[in-house]
C-alpha cells in the first residue's frame, strides 16, 4: 500500500501513527522527504520536520510494531571533499540544511530501531516528476545552447532501478531478518560522471530518437551560485550493498539508454 499526503502529511506529525497503523504494514519503505535543496535554506524547520523528526517517528513506530524500515536517504549528507568514492563508515559532513537534515534523520532512525535499513543514494532520475534529465530535455526546447556545471561529480541513479534494489532487499527480509542487514547502505546507479557529462549523454542518447543536440557548454560551481551548497565529489561506493543483499544497480548510461524513450514521451 502506498501512502502519502493528506493522510500521512510530515507537516501534520499526528497523521503518521493513525495512518501507519491503518495501513496494518509488514514492512515500511519511507522514500517522502523535503527535497527541494535551496528551499531548505529558506524554510530549514520544514525540511527538519519531513527529513529528521518525520523518520525518527517512522522508526519508532515500526519499532513497536516489530516491522523492518527502509529508509531513503542522500549523497548530500557528504561534504564531497574527499576526494574518492564514499563508504558507509565515512562520517557525514553535510553542507547545508538539507544534507544536515537527512543526516539527522539517519541518526534518529538508527537510534530508534534495530531492524532499519538506511540506503543512501544520488542524482535520482525517472520517467515523471522533476529531475535532471527532465529538466535538460525541457531546456533544449527552449533554447539552442545550454550551460551546465562540470566541476561537480556523482552517480546518476535510475528511480526504477531504486525501486528494483529495493525490491531485492524486501525479499530477502522475507526470508528472515539477519543482524547483518541493519544499518547504512550506499545504492546508486553503477559508474559516475559530472552534471555536464550527464547532460552530454542525455543528448546523445536523445538524438538516436530524432532530438537535435543543442551545444552544452561545461562551467563552474562558482558560475552558477546557487543558496545552497552542492557537494563537489559525492560518489558512492557502493560494494556494501553487493555483499550483504547481493544487489547491484545497473550502468547508469544503460538504464538512461533504457528510459528516455519513455522520458520523451511524457514531455
Amino acid at each position: 500500500m502506498r501512502l502519502g499526503r493528506p493522510e500521512l502529511d510530515f507537516d501534520r506529525p499526528e497523521t503518521i501513527e493513525p495512518a501507519l497503523r491503518g495501513a496494518a504494514p509488514r514492512l515500511i519503505v519511507n522514500a517522502a522527504a523535503y527535497t527541494a535543496v535551496d528551499d531548505a535554506e529558506r524554510d530549514a524547520p520544514a525540511a527538519a520536520r519531513a527529513n529528521a523528526v518525520a523518520p525518527g517517528r517512522i522508526a519508532a513506530l515500526a519499532a513497536s510494531l516489530g516491522i523492518p524500515l527502509i529508509h531513503i536517504s542522500t549523497d548530500y549528507v557528504f561534504d564531497g571533499s574527499k576526494g574518492a568514492p564514499y563508504v558507509e563508515t565515512d562520517a557525514p559532513s553535510p553542507a547545508g540544511v538539507y544534507g544536515a537534515t537527512k543526516c539527522a534523520g539517519e541518526q534518529a532512525v538508527l537510534a530508534a530501531h534495530g531492524q532499519a535499513i538506511i540506503l543512501r543514494t544520488s542524482w535520482v532520475y525517472g520517467i515523471e516528476g522533476r529531475n535532471f534529465v527532465r529538466t535538460m530535455l525541457g531546456a533544449a526546447r527552449r533554447a539552442p545552447r545550454l550551460r551546465v556545471v562540470a566541476d561537480q561529480r556523482g552517480c546518476p541513479t535510475n528511480a526504477e532501478d531504486l525501486a528494483h534494489a529495493i525490491l531485492a532487499i524486501v525479499a530477502r527480509l522475507d526470508a528472515g531478518w539477519e543482524d547483518s542487514y541493519a544499518g547504512l547502505f550506499h545504492a546508486a546507479g553503477t559508474g559516475d560522471t559530472t552534471w555536464h557529462g550527464f547532460a552530454i549523454a542525455i543528448f546523445e542518447e536523445a538524438a538516436r530518437h530524432g532530438v537535435a543536440r543543442p551545444v552544452v557548454e561545461p562551467i563552474t560551481t562558482a558560475d552558477w551560485p546557487t543558496p545552497a551548497k552542492r557537494p563537489a565529489d559525492s560518489r558512492l561506493d557502493c560494494t556494501k550493498l553487493a555483499e550483504i543483499f547481493d544487489v547491484r544497480l545497473p550502468p547508469w548510461r544503460d538504464s538512461l539508454a533504457r528510459d528516455l524513450p519513455a522520458i520523451l514521451a511524457r514531455l
